[in-house]
C-alpha cells in the first residue's frame, strides 16, 4: 500500500480507542411528512426535527428518504461528483476554495493539527427551496 503521509498521523493521545459498539443501523429519517399536501402540525414537525437532531448526536449523520428529489437527478449529481473526484489533484485544484472564494474544492482541513484524509467540494444553490412551516 505504501507509505502514510505523516500529515495524516496524529498523536497517539488523539487516536481513537478501540472500542465496539453494535449499531442497529443507520438512522432513517421519513420526509413525507413535510412534503405531504397536508397540514403538519406543529408537534409533528418538532417530532421530525427531535429525529434529526437525534440522528446527528448520535450516529453523525443519516439517511432520508421520501425526499421527493428525482431518481434521475440523484444519479446524474452522483455521476457529476465521481467524475470530479476521480481527476487528477491538478484539476481539481483549478476549482480551489479560498479567502475570496467560499465554495469550490478543498482537500486541507485538519482536525486536532492533523490533516483530514477527505476531499471536498463545497456549493450552494441559486435559488434555494425554503419550507415554511
Amino acid at each position: 500500500m505504501g507509505e502514510v503521509d505523516p500529515a495524516f498521523i496524529q498523536e497517539p493521545e488523539h487516536r481513537p480507542r478501540i472500542s465496539y459498539i453494535e449499531g442497529k443501523g443507520v438512522p432513517l429519517i421519513d420526509l413525507s411528512l413535510i412534503l405531504s399536501s397536508n397540514n403538519v402540525s406543529a408537534i409533528e414537525f418538532e417530532g421530525l426535527v427531535k429525529e434529526v437532531g437525534d440522528a446527528c448526536k448520535e450516529w453523525g449523520f443519516f439517511q432520508v428518504i421520501n425526499h421527493g428529489v428525482p431518481l434521475g437527478k440523484r444519479e446524474k449529481i452522483d455521476d457529476a461528483s465521481r467524475k470530479f473526484f476521480a481527476q487528477s489533484l491538478e484539476e481539481k485544484r483549478k476549482v480551489r476554495r479560498n479567502e475570496k472564494e467560499v465554495f469550490g474544492y478543498h482537500d486541507t482541513e485538519h482536525t486536532k493539527n492533523v490533516r483530514d484524509w477527505k476531499e471536498v467540494f463545497d456549493f450552494a444553490i441559486q435559488e434555494p427551496t425554503i419550507l415554511l412551516s
